[in-house]
């Protein structure tokens, strides 16, 4: 995965152009879109009116002047930038009569280079990312935390900011022991043969500021059945997580280590190692309105070091929980047999 994220939202006020968050997501199935952002940020001079529009909207005289180039070349830049979606151009009155003035138009650029294959091998790959505050039910004790990109979301330590009214906005959750659960929908998956169901995300142990040497277990639970246990080495720091906001401390959580549970017809893995028997059938993925996850740290667990869970806001990888479903879309259980 590849990301640049420019954190700083936008909105139109006052006659002035701030753009909306919003992410350009591009992938080879869309090539013509993915050429003309690349031709966008294929110029330095575009990426010098990039920089300058991240700090405040302007008009193509103030570009103009910006970058040191004449009106009509500087307007040739812009024109690139809007094509490529980049940056938006709102029309202002002014003495002269109206004028335009450009904002950026979107806050990060996602490429997801292997989406074409996941499209056409063995069928269809549905995709459902799940914010990490969106749990549908929790369980902690001992020192925990849950912050957004902005700043901590209730207060530290106290078991009740796991409930406050706008977890949604998580980018960073911890705790020593306790669990939390995900409930993710089944409507797209209801007239379709299941190959197999992945969860991806980021996670790390939980120590004081940071410890790279902290051993925990985290277990795993699919519909309420634990598959696994992983081993999670330590709390990670040393160096900041790439995409962690320039408040969060250097001495704290940095990064974590990015996993993925898969379960099919063979089994169970961890990382693409085999951790359980159970399968598609046993743990009931083809039934039912929703399908539940849950990570946790047990209180008689071997190492009871804690956990962290990493938003698309945090740490390395920019996403937060992800479940990825792999069908046959073409035709249903019942017209197989």
């Amino acid at each position: 995965m590849c990301c640049g994220y420019i954190g700083i939202r936008y909105e139109k006020a006052g006659g002035i152009v701030k753009a909306s968050k919003k992410r350009i997501t591009l992938d080879l199935t869309k090539p013509e879109k993915t050429a003309l952002v690349g031709k966008a940020l294929s110029s330095e001079v575009r990426l010098e009116i990039l920089k300058l529009l991240i700090e405040h909207s302007a008009n193509i005289s103030e570009i103009a002047a910006a970058v040191g180039l004449p009106a009509s070349s500087a307007a040739l830049h812009v024109k690139v930038l809007e094509e490529a979606g980049m940056i938006s151009l709102v029309e202002k009155p002014g003495v002269r009569g109206a004028q335009k003035v450009c904002g950026m138009a979107f806050e990060d650029i996602y490429f997801d280079a292997f989406r074409h294959k996941a499209d056409h091998a063995d069928g269809k790959v549905l995709q459902f990312p799940m914010p990490v505050g969106n749990y549908f039910d929790c369980e902690i004790a001992g020192n925990c935390g849950i912050i957004s990109e902005k700043g901590y979301l209730g207060v530290e330590d106290f078991v009740s900011s796991f409930y406050c009214h706008d977890r949604h906005e998580a980018q960073l959750l911890w705790f020593n022991t306790g669990y939390l659960e995900y409930r993710f929908p089944t409507y797209l998956m209801k007239n379709a043969i299941i190959r197999e169901v992945a969860f991806s995300f980021e996670i790390c142990s939980e120590a004081p500021g940071y410890q790279n040497d902290w051993p925990s277990d985290i277990t795993v639970w699919v519909n309420g059945q634990e598959v696994t246990t992983i081993h999670s080495k330590g709390d990670f720091g040393g160096r900041r997580g790439r995409l962690n906001p320039e408040w969060w401390g250097d001495s704290m959580t940095q990064y974590g280590e990015y996993k993925t549970i898969k379960v099919n017809q063979l089994g169970c893995y961890e990382n693409d190692v085999k951790c359980s028997e159970k399968n598609l059938d046993t743990l009931c993925l083809r039934e039912g309105n929703y399908i539940s996850f849950k990570l946790g740290v047990q209180p008689d667990a071997a190492h009871v070091g804690g956990m962290n869970l990493f938003g698309e806001k945090f740490g390395d990888y920019a996403q937060g929980l992800v479940m990825n479903v792999k069908i046959d879309n073409s035709q249903t259980e019942r017209e197989t047999h």
